[in-house]
């Protein structure tokens, strides 16, 4: 991911990614300017892979898709690159890892005013993440 140049989606669906593996995906994610889409659900990422992702994504500006748990998140929406002012996710099956993306991202959008995450299961590891 680091040096391709032609990978623009990518489905690591299911592959036993802990955050170790997350780590790596992270740091290619800095670098990397062509990747759209990743899928990473049903791994093992943890809080802390999630984190790693999280930050790499405040570098990248290529990837508009990233699944966690089952539902792809709008990554330029809630990054702010593309500007709205709402974004619904309610009902998603979104978990902590979501969570935690989502804290990482919104940190910088100045223009998000109403954030919809209903009837997930954040829980409270992401709803840490979220309240800082």
């Amino acid at each position: 991911l680091k040096i391709n140049k032609a990978l623009t989606s990518l489905d690591l669906w299911e592959n036993k990614i802990g955050p170790e593996g997350a780590k790596h995906i992270g740091e290619a994610l800095k670098s990397n300017m062509v990747l759209t889409t990743l899928m990473l659900q049903w791994n093992l990422l943890g809080e802390k892979g999630a984190q790693h992702i999280g930050e790499a994504l405040k570098i990248n500006k290529m990837l508009t898709s990233l699944d966690l748990d089952g539902h792809a998140l709008p990554i330029l929406e809630v990054k702010g690159v593309s500007a709205v002012e709402t974004i619904e996710l309610q009902g998603k099956g979104l978990t902590h890892l979501s969570g935690i993306v989502i804290a990482s991202c919104i940190s910088s959008n100045s223009v998000l005013k109403s954030l919809n995450l209903t009837s997930n299961s954040i829980g409270d590891k992401g709803a840490q993440h979220i309240g800082e």
